[in-house]
Formats: structure tokens, C-alpha cells, sequence
């Protein structure tokens, strides 16, 4: 059994690392094979973009995981979970990286909207 120190941190791990493969720019390499954007303008007039697998098969499964923000969650927590369990002397010290990345993201987002 893990503590609660200790699962919020891996939470806070899984959600950056999350965040990272499926939005941010660094990874648009990653994701590029797999994903299709599509840029659209809404009722509002404002842009959204529409992320769907590209091709069949092992790709387009690839490029639905990595285009689903909850999807990629559930095996992005099950990496660091299993890692934690099993190689807790990488995966720690990984997982706090990550958690201290998401808790700086989260202030910076919450300052932003306070300006």
C-alpha cells in the first residue's frame, strides 16, 4: 500500500506526463505519425481543434491514445505505478520531476488567471 504523500505524487506525475504527450509542443514529434489535426471555428467563432488516428490498425490505435487525454492517463499511471513498484529507485525520483513540474504548472495557470 502506498502513503498519501506517495500517491499524490504520482498522481501529479501522471498528470504532467499526461499533459505532455497528449498537448504539449515539445512532443508534436511524437504524436505527428499518429494523429490528424483538424482546426475548425466553432458557433462562437473561436478555433478548436479536432485530434483523430491516422491510417488503421496499430497506428490509428496509437493515434487515439494519444489523441484522448483519459485514455493515455490510465497507461501513463499504470507506467509510473508499475515502475514505482518495481523499480522504485528510477521511477521515484522521476515521479517527483514530473509532480513538481505539475504543481508549478498548476500555479502558473491559476496566477495567470488572477492578473
Amino acid at each position: 500500500m502506498i502513503s498519501p504523500f506517495e500517491w499524490f505524487v504520482l498522481a501529479f506525475a501522471t498528470y504532467r506526463f499526461t499533459r505532455l504527450l497528449v498537448w504539449d509542443d515539445i512532443t508534436v514529434w511524437l504524436r505527428r505519425p499518429f494523429i490528424k489535426e483538424t482546426e475548425m471555428v466553432d458557433e462562437n467563432g473561436e478555433k478548436v481543434l479536432y485530434l483523430e488516428g491516422k491510417g488503421q490498425g496499430l497506428r490509428k490505435w496509437v493515434g487515439s491514445l494519444l489523441s484522448c487525454y483519459w485514455c493515455t492517463g490510465v497507461w501513463v499511471a499504470l507506467f509510473f505505478y508499475g515502475g514505482y513498484v518495481f523499480f522504485p529507485r528510477v521511477f521515484w525520483p522521476l515521479a517527483v520531476l514530473f509532480s513538481i513540474a505539475a504543481v508549478a504548472a498548476i500555479l502558473e495557470t491559476m496566477t495567470r488567471k488572477l492578473e
